[in-house]
């Protein structure tokens, strides 16, 4: 029988060392895997982590200043705010007429967008630069200065100077005195220049959007040179005619653009040189925003202009009663901050009223005068009133001012906005803000470079 010997159990135990040595390795290198991510979940991990960072970035930017890039969406792109399947804005559009006293100011917002048409007179700009504020406005994308009159972009140098601008546009009538000046000085301080307006551009504001309507050619004044533009959100229109009077206002009928409108802004103040009856057939409005200065010197609005929105059925707001008008869009309705003015009180002033005398036949201030033909709105009055009311034809309803013309000129400018007139004129502004001229030359030379369209000096 074999023995086994010494050497062979050695070998035995060798063998069960370095199974169990092996075993041990392996049950190491398993736990250590279990605990370290391999360098493609370390690759995930960073890249996440610069995507939330680069996120982050984008939202502080988008809550500071405004790029040219955002600026300048073409229509029906409104990057980063979706519209709903209907087509209508998420955000509401806010159009702030805002009270300037004799002149015009329209603050627009579309949720962080914002856009402002006219700044009112060179005493408003601290004003408006104020309501922005409180608005939430640090920057405009736009601000439009429909045309180089006093009362429409005297408190621009304040705005171009406080808030950042996206676009500037300009009437393409230039006027060299002192208010364009200080605008032209603000622009260049700010480095900002005028934005190329033509007619039929088309530009986003948030949700909303508006196009370019006019000037539809060159005029020999700056009123009917307005910029026009026509502001749509959703199903709602809102009208800016700036000045425009009558001449321009059938020229935008002629050009075949699509004026229906929910909200008119008053042209030229209520002026009846401005919103004649072809023009209001083809807006059509429902509401209409006159924006006046209480006891203006123009006698604004005028009786005509009230004449013809009330026989059309037109609700009128007016900042000369109401102070600030504010209006609501949703796309589909349109909401206000106040009900309508139910005065239908003329700024139109008669000789009795001016000389104190009695003045029996003067209008009720409800009591507007009604075209006789008006029979719809006629019957809207009380019938105690139908027999006593005096309902002379809109347009022999002329202000008629006191025979208080200066001793000597026979030119007279006015203070307040650079218009020139006749001394016989009857839209002189009151005495305290007549300055009398011997010539017109004279009168030029001094700055008063701007004829009243009534009296033609």
């Amino acid at each position: 029988m074999k023995k086994t010997g010494k050497s062979g159990k050695r070998h035995n135990k060798f063998l069960a060392s370095l199974l169990a040595l092996i075993v041990l390795l392996a049950a190491c290198s398993s736990q250590g895997g279990d605990n370290a991510p391999d360098s493609r979940q370390k690759e995930a991990v960073q890249t996440e982590e610069t995507s939330a960072e680069t996120a982050a970035t984008d939202e502080i930017r988008m809550d500071g200043q405004l790029t040219g890039d955002m600026l300048m969406q073409p229509s029906g792109d409104t990057e980063g705010e979706a519209a709903d399947p209907d087509g209508y804005s998420q955000e509401p559009l806010e159009v702030h007429y805002i009270d300037v006293g004799q002149g015009s100011a329209t603050l627009l917002k579309s949720g962080r967008h914002a856009m402002l048409i006219d700044t009112g007179d060179s005493d408003q700009g601290t004003k408006i630069q104020l309501y922005l504020t409180k608005q939430g406005v640090e920057n405009l994308d736009y601000l439009v200065l429909t045309h180089p009159d006093a009362d429409h972009i005297g408190g621009a140098p304040v705005i171009i100077t406080k808030f950042g601008i996206g676009q500037l546009f300009l009437s393409n009538y230039e006027k060299d005195n002192k208010t364009t000046q200080k605008v032209r000085d603000a622009m260049q301080y700010k480095g900002l220049t005028a934005s190329d307006c033509q007619v039929g551009d088309t530009y986003t504001l948030g949700n909303a959007s508006f196009t370019i309507l006019a000037p539809v050619k060159e005029y020999a004044d700056s009123n009917n040179a307005s910029i026009v533009i026509m502001v749509q959100n959703g199903n709602n229109r809102f009208l800016f005619t700036g000045d425009c009077e009558a001449e321009a206002e059938a020229d935008l009928i002629a050009s075949g653009a699509d004026l229906s409108a929910d909200v008119y802004l008053a042209g030229h103040h209520g002026s009846d040189t401005a919103s004649s009856q072809a023009f209001m057939d083809a807006v059509s409005p429902s509401y209409a925003v006159i924006s006046c200065g209480e006891g203006n010197s123009y006698g604004h609005p005028h009786a005509e202009v009230l004449n013809r929105f009330r026989s059309m059925g037109i609700q009128v707001f007016r900042t000369d009663e109401q102070g600030s008008v504010v209006a609501e869009s949703d796309g589909t309705g349109i909401t206000w901050n106040c009900a309508p003015s139910e005065t239908w009180q003329t700024g139109e002033r008669t000789k009795n009223a001016q000389t104190g005398a009695e003045n029996a036949e003067t209008q009720p201030a409800n009591e507007t005068p009604i075209q006789e033909t008006d029979t719809a709105a006629v019957q809207d009055k009380p019938a105690t009133q139908q027999s006593d009311a005096v309902t002379l034809p809109a347009q022999e309803q002329k202000p008629v001012v006191a025979d208080e013309t200066p001793q000597a000129g026979n030119y007279i400018g006015n203070r307040n906005n650079g218009k020139l007139h006749k001394a016989s004129c009857s839209y002189l502004p009151d005495p305290q803000n007549q300055v009398p001229f011997t010539t017109r030359e004279e009168a030029v030379a001094a700055g008063y470079d701007d004829p009243c369209k009534r009296c033609n000096p």
